[in-house]
């Protein structure tokens, strides 16, 4: 199967292959005659499977074969759980559909509106879209979702752990009733398949990788530590050469923090990503660890979510996570590209013991069990970090007490600024501006900074990538 036998148009063909993609992914060939014929979709797949392009092509051609004239409406509609995955989706729609006359923006929280709502203002063809601050500018009167012709929500089992799922209700009751809905969700919870019941209509369902499996190419491995060793450990492992690119998971932000300067102590470059951290410092972070200058990135789950880099060599896992799926999504981001990874695990004796047991009956293999090296005695105790993991995906990254973040930046330009919010202080994930962000040539012009002398539609020429 080849992307030009899915039925999709020749330009979007000819963009894929500029990407280096020949062969279509399982849920690209399961989806997108579906979405192409105009159904609904529910699909049921992780990240790293490729489902992105798998609602976003099939999406631009059918936008594409229908432009209206005047300002560009909104017409299709995402909805991501953190600004990480906002950022790739509205970074693919603009790859993919670089020789179309569409326009992109993406808005998430943690930076100001102006800019984002002077984007809006000129026209948008697709959003793609934090819920946050979609909601808040829904509630200015700054947005208009009556012309959505496509939905799609993806990672809604992500937006069910961060509390987004009544935001996403919300917006759904703004949306037109005649539209296409395209569902995407790596695990089915009671709640989501009661959501998927009342927005969808006679979906196909699609599904690839089942969560409870791991990949085949990642060796993975246990380590059985005392937490006052953790941080030893790794600066132990960390000095075998094979570690090129480590992607360590903490269940909380202040220990992310906290290994990340220890890391840096022993000459190991690294950085750390979670909720806390400011746009700026993650977007430093993110780009360091792409380009090979760090090598070490440190997160939690929530704040990983959307990273999408092909070089992991190794996922350790510092906290165990207290949901077995979990585990598979995180080791799931190495051995990427038909490349082998591995992928290590700490555990030590108390709760983390069970957080063990239920990832290997969910994922009914054994973990095998490696040898501790020998580690330098500690000068003193290190006391167990404070302040119980509980039950959340999210590692902690949910603050009470704050105002909320709301959304807020373009794809090519967008900027914005926090607006306060009342009520309960979640914070929403943060990339910001992509690498290359000051605007991109053709299709009438550099944007850089805004859309400045944008043409008319059918003014711009198809332009260059």
């Amino acid at each position: 199967m080849t992307f030009d036998e899915l039925g999709l148009d020749p330009e979007l063909v000819q963009a894929v292959k500029a990407e280096g993609y020949t062969t279509p992914t399982p849920i690209q060939v399961q989806a997108i005659p579906y979405v192409l014929q105009g159904r609904d979709v529910l699909g049921c797949a992780q990240t790293g499977t490729g489902k992105t392009a798998a609602f976003a092509l099939p999406t631009l051609q059918r936008l594409a074969a229908s432009t209206p004239g005047g300002t560009p409406k909104i017409r299709c509609l995402v909805v991501t759980p953190t600004r990480e995955l906002a950022t790739q989706v509205g970074e693919s729609f603009e790859t993919y559909g670089r020789g179309l006359d569409l326009y992109v923006t993406v808005i998430f929280g943690g930076v100001g509106q102006d800019k984002q709502v002077k984007e809006l203002r000129q026209g948008v063809d697709i959003l793609v879209a934090t819920p946050g601050r979609l909601l808040d500018l829904m509630n200015q009167r700054l947005v208009s979702l009556q012309a959505v012709e496509v939905l799609v929500l993806d990672e809604a089992d992500r937006m069910l752990d961060m509390g987004f799922i009544h935001d996403v209700k919300k917006i759904l009751t703004a949306l037109p009733t005649q539209r296409q809905t395209l569902f995407f969700s790596a695990t089915m919870p009671d709640e989501i398949e009661s959501l998927v019941k009342s927005i969808l209509k006679n979906p196909a369902r699609v599904a690839v990788a089942p969560v409870s499996s791991t990949a085949e190419r990642v060796a993975q491995k246990v380590f059985f530590v005392h937490n006052g060793d953790k941080r030893a450990l790794l600066v132990k492992l960390l000095e075998d050469p094979s570690v090129t690119r480590a992607l360590v998971f903490t269940q909380m932000k202040h220990v992310a923090n906290r290994v990340m300067e220890h890391l840096e102590k022993a000459g190991i470059s690294s950085a750390a990503i979670h909720g806390n951290k400011s746009q700026s410092a993650r977007e430093r972070a993110l780009d360091g660890f792409k380009d090979g200058s760090v090598r070490v990135l440190v997160a939690t789950d929530v704040a990983a979510r959307g990273i999408d880099v092909d070089q992991i060599s190794h996922v350790i896992n510092y906290d165990l996570p207290n949901v077995p799926e979990t585990y598979v999504h995180r080791i799931g981001r190495t051995a990427r590209a038909g490349k082998s990874g591995e992928a290590w695990s700490f555990c030590e004796d108390g709760e983390e013991r069970d957080f063990l047991r239920d990832i290997e009956r969910v994922t009914r293999q054994k973990i095998p069990v490696a040898q501790t090296p020998a580690l330098p005695p500690r000068a003193q105790k290190e006391a167990h970090d404070p302040g119980p993991r509980g039950r959340s995906h999210g590692g902690g990254d949910r603050r009470g007490g704050g105002a909320r973040s709301g959304q807020g930046a373009r794809t090519s330009s967008g900027q914005g600024g926090q607006r306060p919010g009342g009520g309960g202080g979640r914070q929403e994930q943060s990339r910001g501006q992509p690498a290359g962000g000051q605007g991109r040539p053709g299709r009438g012009g550099s944007r850089g900074g805004g859309r400045g002398g944008r043409k008319g539609r059918g003014g711009r020429d198809p332009g260059g990538p």
